[in-house]
Parts: C-alpha cells; sequence; structure tokens
C-alpha cells in the first residue's frame, strides 16, 4: 500500500488487523505486524485493543528490533549464545569495538572508531559476515577497509565471549538463525500465516530477508509505505524494497493513499511541488478537503542568531496574538544537530519552554550508565565492559595495574573477568589491596545475581544503589550533582512500574526463563530518542528532521534553508544521497498541519568559520504564488545602513563613477547567485591581499588582514568597518575593491 503523508495508513493497517481477527476469525496468534518505532508499536496495539474491545492476545505486535531480540531469547543456543545475553547500546557498542581496536594495536586517534564501526555495520544489514568480509577486503588495496577486516572479526569473537548481541545483531542473527536451523524457521513459517509491515520504506537488506523468510509459505504480505518519505539510506534502509515490491512479489495488488487528512493546500501544494523533481520514485500526488490556507512564509535572516531571534519572535508574537495557543503547538526543525544551539539561546532569553529531541538519551547520562552497569553485570556475569566500568566505582583500591594482572591471569585461564576476580587472592602479581577489593565487589554482583531471581527489579535497584552509596557519591561530584540523584531517581521509579508491561509484552512465557531484570534491560537497551519525547509536556519540540519523522504539528519551522546545509554540500556528489535530501526536506514540509515557515541566513558559522550563504535549491522549488518572503527586521536594518554607506561613497565618487560602480556590483551579484561557486566566476578574489580595502553587500566596507587557500578554497578575512573581523570564503563572499 503506497501511502503518503497524513494519509491515514496506520490506521488502514490496524483497521485490517482487527477485521482479520473479528470478521475473518484468524486467531490473533497467527498475526505478525512489524513497525520501526516503540512509539509505533504502542500506538498500534492500542488502536488493535479500541477495535477489538480486548487485548489482541498471542499476536506479535512490535518493532523489527524487538521482535528480533524476542527469537533470539528463544533461540540463542542455536547460534552459540546463552539466552541471558546482553544487548549493547550505540555508545556500549563503540566502547568495545575501541577496546579491540586498541588490543589488536590499531591507532583510534588516526582510524576513527565510528568510521569503523559503519563500515561493520553497513556490512551487518547487508547480511555480510565477518569472514566473507575479511575474504573480500583483508588482502585489498584500501587501507581503510583492510584494517576493518581485521577488526570486524575480532569484535563480533569479543561480543560472543561477552555473551552480547549489539543492534545490528538484533536484525542479523534471526536471518542467521532460520538459515542454519530450517526446522525453527518453518516453525514461524506455520504460525504466521499474515504477515503486515509499517514503514515498509525504511527496511534495510536484513529485514528484507527476515520478513521474506517468514512470509515464504503463506504470501499473506501486506506492507504500508511511501517511497517519497524514504529518509534513512545512510543507516543501510534500501528504496529498491518498495520501489521494486511487484517486481519481488508477481502479483501484487497496489493502493495508494492520496488523501490527506493533515495539512492544508497550500502546505500540500508545496509538498508536491518539491517532491516532484525526484527521478526515482513511484508517481502520486497529494489532495486534501481542507482550505488552502496561510501561503508559506520564507524569511532571510542575517546570521544564525538572528533567525533564532526572528523563530523565537514569531513564537512570542503568536501567544501574545492569541494565534497560538499553547507552546506545545510549536516544532522547529533543522537539518543537523549543531543548529540547536543558538536556537535554545533565543528561546531561554524569551523565555520560552523548550525539549529537544535526539539530544543525550536520558539511558546514556553517566550516573544511570553506571547503574545500568552494575546490573547488566548481574543479570550476565560475561559482560567485560559492564565489568571494566564499574569495578572500581565506587572507588575499592583497584588500580589501573591490578586489572592489567587480572586481564591477563583471565585470558590465560580462559575466564571471565568476574571469574578471575574470584580468583584474586590466587594471582601473585596482585596487590593484596587490589585483591581484597575484587573479592568485595564479586561477592556483591553474586549476592544481588541471587536476588534478582525473585526481587522486582524496582527494589533491587534501589537496595543496590543504596548499598553502593551511590548517592553520597554523586553528591560529591559538583554544582550537576542534584541533577545526576534525579535521574537515579527517576531510574529507580520508573523500574518500580516495570512489572505491569510484563504480562502483554511476553505472554507470560518469558518469567518462566529469564529474570524480572533481563527484561528491564532489554527493554531499556531498545528506548530510543523518541520514547522520552513528551508529547503532552506545554513546550516547543527542537529536533532535526530526520527525528520528525511521523510525527505532526499545527505550526512547523524549519531553520538553515541554505544551499551546503540543506542540502548537504556532499549530496550533489551522488544523484541518490540528492534526492534523499530532498524527501527529507518534504518530511518536513508534511509535518506542518496548519502553518509552514521556512528560514535561511546569509552568513553562518560552520566549524568554527563564517560562511556566506544562498538560499537553498528546495527553497526555489516552492513555486512563489504559494511563498510570503520575508527579510528579517535586523537585516532590513543593516541593508538600510548599507544604502547609507553607499549614497555617502556615491556623493565622493560623483555621479557617473556610482553608476558605473553600481552596474559592477550588480552585474557581480548577479554572478554570485547563479554561478554555483564556478572558479572564474570573480578573477580578482585570488589577487585580493592584505591591507586592501573592500566592499560587501551586507558587511560595508572594510580591510583585508588575511588570504589564504587556492583556487575554489581561497578564504578572505577582513575587519569590517561596522561589523568587525569575519572569515569568508571568497567565492561566495562578492567583495568588491574598496575606495
Amino acid at each position: 500500500m503506497l501511502a503518503g503523508a497524513g494519509s491515514g495508513k496506520t490506521r488502514v493497517l490496524t483497521v485490517r488487523i482487527a477485521r482479520l481477527i473479528e470478521e475473518h476469525g484468524v486467531p490473533p496468534e497467527r498475526i505478525l505486524a512489524v513497525t520501526f518505532t516503540n512509539k509505533a508499536s504502542r500506538e498500534m496495539k492500542e488502536r488493535i485493543r479500541v477495535l477489538l474491545g480486548r487485548d489482541p492476545a498471542g499476536a506479535w505486535v512490535g518493532t523489527f528490533h524487538s521482535l528480533g531480540a524476542r527469537l533470539l531469547r528463544r533461540h540463542a543456543e542455536v547460534l552459540g549464545w546463552d539466552p541471558g545475553f546482553t544487548i549493547f547500546d550505540a555508545e556500549e557498542s563503540l566502547r568495545e569495538l575501541k577496546r579491540v581496536m586498541e588490543s589488536i594495536q590499531v591507532d583510534t586517534r588516526r582510524l576513527s572508531p565510528k568510521a569503523i564501526r559503519t563500515v561493520i555495520s553497513d556490512a551487518k544489514n547487508q547480511l555480510v559476515s565477518p569472514r566473507e568480509f575479511s575474504n573480500e577486503h583483508g588482502d585489498g588495496f584500501d587501507l581503510f577497509l583492510k584494517t576493518a577486516a581485521r577488526i570486524y572479526p575480532e569484535y563480533q569473537r569479543s561480543l560472543k565471549t561477552q555473551n552480547a548481541f549489539d543492534f545490528d545483531d538484533l536484525l542479523v542473527k534471526p536471518v542467521e538463525l532460520f538459515k542454519v536451523h530450517p526446522g525453527t524457521l518453518e516453525k514461524y513459517q506455520n504460525r504466521f500465516a499474515f504477515v503486515l509491515v509499517d514503514e515498509y520504506q525504511d527496511t534495510n537488506h536484513a529485514q528484507f530477508r527476515f520478513l521474506e523468510a517468514i512470509a515464504e509459505r503463506y504470501k499473506n504480505l501486506m506492507v504500508v509505505g511511501d517511497d517519497d518519505q524514504s529518509i534513512y539510506g545512510w543507516r543501510g534502509a534500501d528504496i529498491r524494497n518498495i520501489l521494486e515490491f511487484e517486481r519481488t512479489y508477481p502479483g501484487t495488488k497496489v493502493v495508494r493513499l492520496e488523501q490527506n487528512y493533515r495539512s492544508t493546500g497550500t502546505i500540500l501544494a508545496a509538498a508536491n511541488a518539491v517532491i516532484r523533481w525526484n527521478v526515482e520514485r513511484k508517481e502520486k500526488t497529494l489532495r486534501t478537503d481542507r482550505e488552502h490556507g496561510r501561503p508559506v512564509t520564507l524569511v532571510e535572516t542575517a546570521d544564525e542568531s538572528d533567525e533564532s531571534a526572528w523563530i523565537a519572535g514569531e513564537i512570542e508574537q503568536g501567544m501574545i496574538d492569541g494565534q497560538l495557543g499553547r507552546y506545545r503547538e510549536v516544532a522547529v526543525l533543522y537539518r543537523t544537530n549543531a543548529q540547536s544551539r543558538s536556537l535554545e539561546d533565543a528561546l531561554l532569553r524569551k523565555g520560552i519552554p523548550y525539549q529537544i529531541v535526539g539530544g543525550m538519551r536520558f539511558y546514556e547520562r553517566r550516573e544511570i550508565q553506571n547503574v545500568l552497569a552494575y546490573l547488566r553485570l548481574i543479570s550476565n556475569p560475561a559482560d567485560m565492559a559492564a565489568f571494566q566500568r564499574v569495578v572500581n566505582y565506587p572507588r575499592r583500591g583497584i588500580g589501573k595495574s591490578t586489572l592489567e594482572q587480572l586481564q591477563r591471569f583471565a585470558e590465560r585461564q580462559g575466564k571471565s573477568l568476574l571469574e578471575a576476580a574470584g580468583m584474586a587472592t590466587q594471582i601473585d602479581e596482585v596487590p593484596r589491596a587490589g585483591a581484597r577489593g575484587l573479592e568485595s565487589f564479586v561477592s556483591l554482583i553474586r549476592d544481588y545475581s541471587i536476588r534478582a531471581a525473585g526481587l522486582a527489579v524496582g527494589p533491587l535497584i534501589e537496595r543496590l544503589v543504596a548499598e553502593l552509596g551511590l548517592m553520597e557519591q554523586l553528591l560529591k561530584e559538583g554544582p550537576e550533582a542534584e541533577d545526576r540523584v534525579e535521574n537515579v531517581k527517576e531510574l529507580i521509579a520508573g523500574a518500580m512500574g516495570f512489572e505491569a508491561s510484563l504480562p502483554e509484552e511476553w505472554e507470560g512465557e518469558a518469567l518462566d526463563r529469564f529474570t524480572e531484570l533481563d527484561l528491564f534491560l532489554q527493554q531499556v537497551s531498545l528506548v530510543t530518542n523518541l520514547d522520552r519525547y513528551d508529547s503532552d509536556s506545554d513546550a516547543v519540540t527542537l529536533m532535526t528532521l530526520h527525528n520528525a519523522k511521523g510525527l505532526e504539528y499545527p505550526i512547523v519551522f524549519i531553520a538553515g534553508l541554505e544551499d551546503g546545509l540543506f542540502p548537504l554540500s556532499r549530496a550533489y556528489d551522488d544523484p541518490a544521497q540528492l534526492e534523499e535530501e530532498r524527501r527529507l526536506f518534504y518530511v518536513g514540509i508534511t509535518r506542518a498541519r496548519d502553518r509552514l515557515l521556512l528560514s535561511w541566513a546569509r552568513e553562518r558559522r560552520r566549524a568554527g568559520e563564517f560562511m556566506v550563504c544562498k538560499l537553498s535549491p528546495f527553497g526555489a522549488d516552492i513555486p512563489h504564488m504559494l511563498i510570503d518572503t520575508r527579510r528579517s527586521a535586523r537585516l532590513d536594518r543593516e541593508r538600510a545602513a548599507l544604502g547609507r554607506h553607499r549614497q555617502m561613497v556615491g556623493e565622493e565618487m560623483g555621479g557617473r563613477a556610482l553608476s558605473r560602480w553600481h552596474a559592477d556590483t550588480e552585474a557581480q551579484g548577479d554572478q554570485v547567485d547563479s554561478a554555483e561557486g564556478d572558479e572564474d566566476m570573480n578573477q580578482d578574489l585570488a589577487r585580493l591581499v592584505k591591507g586592501e580595502r573592500v566592499v560587501h553587500e551586507m558587511f560595508g566596507a572594510g580591510e583585508v588582514v588575511e588570504t589564504s587557500g587556492y583556487g575554489r578554497d581561497v578564504k578572505v578575512t577582513v575587519d569590517f568597518d561596522s561589523v568587525g573581523r569575519k572569515r569568508l570564503l571568497a567565492r561566495y563572499a562578492g567583495l568588491e575593491r574598496g575606495f
């Protein structure tokens, strides 16, 4: 089903599930429904419950990751893992990867662990095993891939030693399970007669193979998606899965949902005008019965501070005028996380409440990670990363030398670090004080491992935190101490209410095999940024465009609509990337119900340098009759000041010289707007020298204090008389020689 933005696709999917059960007598346990976010999964379950008037007991409804974890909990032994495995989140897997790189003498300062993780993640999502990757790249000429081929097998071996999976494994290992154990696959093929998938455009190769395998027997596969909202290619999503669905499954019936129930006619017209420029898409046009509504606002600002001040001012004025009822009706979207800083500053100055989606997750905070490391080690004694994190927190007199000797002993004996720590008194190289600290630590972990078998997770954490004296420890840690203590209290409070979710999620079966702590840790590991988003909080929401997918707001601002920022500069090197950037803009537009406001800045600090900017070509894709074009008040003031400066210069030059100067400046300005970075767009720029006077269209007159770079990359530092020092990229600056 091709379902455009705001067309009610989730409702269609849930109604189908309810009708299969209610009208066609399909037992709920024959149904598998998969989506991508916990929020969408909860919404799907609730809608089905409301439609049926009861829980769809027996149906599997969840995210790809949660269903993958569920399968692996049942069948991990087949792959050589214990069912009590740990799930490493993104930060934990990155730390583990860095440790592995250091263990095989790969310099993590010269070779980014994040870059290596991306390569390994891509390989996993393409179902390329460590051995296959090593065979392909181990003897190649690409040094980066050759090094990754050394790291990947060691990283996977380390995960298995620690009885752990990373996020990618939750997608990959179920496919491997079905391949090595056909009987298990046949069991689930027979069980799930109906497979339904939401957001199908976001599936990667591993997810595609998983669905293909499960649905092979009955071929009752219904997918809902929108190729125009495929925006996760950078993390492995393959748009071909939806574009080529009919070819993959001959006889497919395609249903198009093009009626939008969300946005005004003007907003939809803008969205349709933008996305029609993409070539790789299935043709569809959104329509609505709503009125045309207000035009799209496009405002030009001086810089990111001016842009943020304008956005905050519009929100403040909306509250004053009564056009805005609550702050939560507003979302400000941007391309990169770095853009949030100036927006936060502006909102704080105005006293406007806000929440950020996509900042540091609650479970990524240091004090929470420390508690979770204790819990992970209690649940899984083989978790080496957890052991190393907390073995000397709070301090137990266990130094670096002691840990190094313990590591060597554990490797010689083939034991986990926790097992080796229990034998610390037998290791001659370990100092007596260190051995006592290790024995105390091991005793604590073993004691709580026993308690975890019969104690609910909330009281377990509460007792652990009290016994460790963590609250007292945190209160000694400076100005953020009280916030850290409150975070730990929130963790305990959340754990106290965990038990209620167990029966629905696990059908009661899991309690026979796992402790409540095991299941709590699994839930925590699968939490996403959006799960912390509070839609009821009366605050403006700040988030990247990627995080906004699936959400909607009465009023939406899209900030930073500049060429090189949105789309990103690198997108011009690959037509597929450029089309994905355009789809991302389309997603942003279609988040708005009533008003859409776009902003861009003439100048923006990026990577520590001021860049002179121009409007994104995406802005030009929206027809002029749909747009209300404005300039910020500050920009109007600066242009007025520049006009007065030009008039003064003209009086000094004389009329004829002034006319020639204006003509040259306008010609140069036209060239800057249209040349898109041609090296020869200003032959004078490379010859600007220190001490020379220049004139800039916005900043006025100034003196060159430094030039650097060559060709397209010439940079000019200018001390302007009115606005101070600016560093500009010469090919965009439009500088004229001064007087």
